[in-house]
């Protein structure tokens, strides 16, 4: 999966805010089907949402569309798939998965629409929104190839909140076992680890702090609500331009320390060796695969005065 920074929610029936998101700067676009439509409105839905996914895919190849489809328990989930799987579609949020088995229930009805629709490669999104995901997320998180990222939850009022029962802090102390949880299930089964959501629109200060917090435990991306968070969201998630160069240079330092028969060697004031160079290698090979990472290496070159190479990074 491409290491989404930022993943921004659209309700499926209301095209005209598609814009805003794409002006927003989103890495990844989920059209919702579940929670923010309404029930009279869900099947009506569905065919906007195809609509929305091949008009989105006419002017911009790059974001990732991504569908929220109904729970499998509401037997609207295969109905949803029918529809919205797609030509431009990139993947399904697969909501309210508790046990690995649900993956797989997910992957019979992809693998017939992707044959009967002339779709493939479609990748899941999991939210973890009850407590058996979080029992099970190691096994969620190798059940399926098509599992490309899982969500730690830190929701204020959403679902994990009420199957919880903690109470919510901007700290995020309360849900930092959850996401701990999630994230070396992630870690281990090599996929996309993305924080929860700041559910607090005007708080720009708090969604700051509380993104950056999860960038160091770990996180690559986060899930957001709102247009305005965007920007923060993927600043928070972006190699900056001298992380690139420093990261670039310990490989650097370790290759010629190694090529005169140096096991270790001091780097900017630090001791380096091997298991430092394997560090700052796959640190790189993410930074560049992030879309803020293509970012982040023009404005190096543009800092040095050198001109980026066409096709980069």
């Amino acid at each position: 999966m491409v290491p989404y920074r930022s993943i921004l929610f659209v309700p499926g029936h209301k095209p005209a805010w598609i814009d805003k998101a794409l002006a927003a700067g989103a890495d990844c676009i989920v059209l919702d089907l579940e929670d923010s439509v309404p029930a009279d409105l869900k099947l009506g839905a569905r065919q906007t949402v195809a609509e929305s996914i091949a008009a989105v895919r006419a002017k911009d190849r790059r974001v990732g569309l991504f569908v929220r489809v109904n729970p499998l328990d509401t037997r609207l989930t295969g109905g949803d798939l029918e529809a919205v799987v797609v030509p431009g579609l990139t993947g399904v949020f697969a909501p309210k998965i508790s046990v690995a088995s649900d993956v797989l229930r997910y992957d019979a009805l992809l693998d017939h629409f992707e044959e009967r629709n002339g779709v493939s490669g479609l990748e899941y999104i999991v939210p973890v929104e009850m407590i058996g995901a979080i029992q099970n997320a190691r096994e969620i998180a190798l059940a399926s190839p098509r599992v490309g990222a899982m969500i730690g939850p830190t929701a204020e009022h959403a679902d994990i909140a009420r199957a919880v029962g903690y109470r919510w802090t901007p700290e995020g102390e309360e849900t930092l076992y959850l996401r701990s949880r999630i994230l070396l299930a992630c870690r281990e089964a090599g996929i996309h680890p993305l924080t929860g959501l700041w559910e607090r629109l005007e708080d720009l200060a708090g969604l700051k702090a509380f993104a950056e917090k999860g960038r160091q435990l770990g996180f690559r991306g986060m899930i957001a609500i709102h247009p305005s968070h965007v920007a923060t969201v993927n600043e928070a998630f972006t190699p900056t331009a001298d992380e690139v160069e420093f990261h670039e240079g310990l490989v650097a330092a370790y290759a010629s320390a190694a090529a005169a028969g140096h096991g270790a060697v001091r780097y900017r004031g630090v001791h380096i060796d091997k298991a430092h160079a394997d560090t700052a290698t796959e640190w790189l090979e993410h930074a560049r695969a992030t879309p803020g990472g293509r970012a982040a290496e023009a404005a190096r070159y543009q800092s040095s005065g050198i001109d980026a190479p066409e096709g980069g990074h």
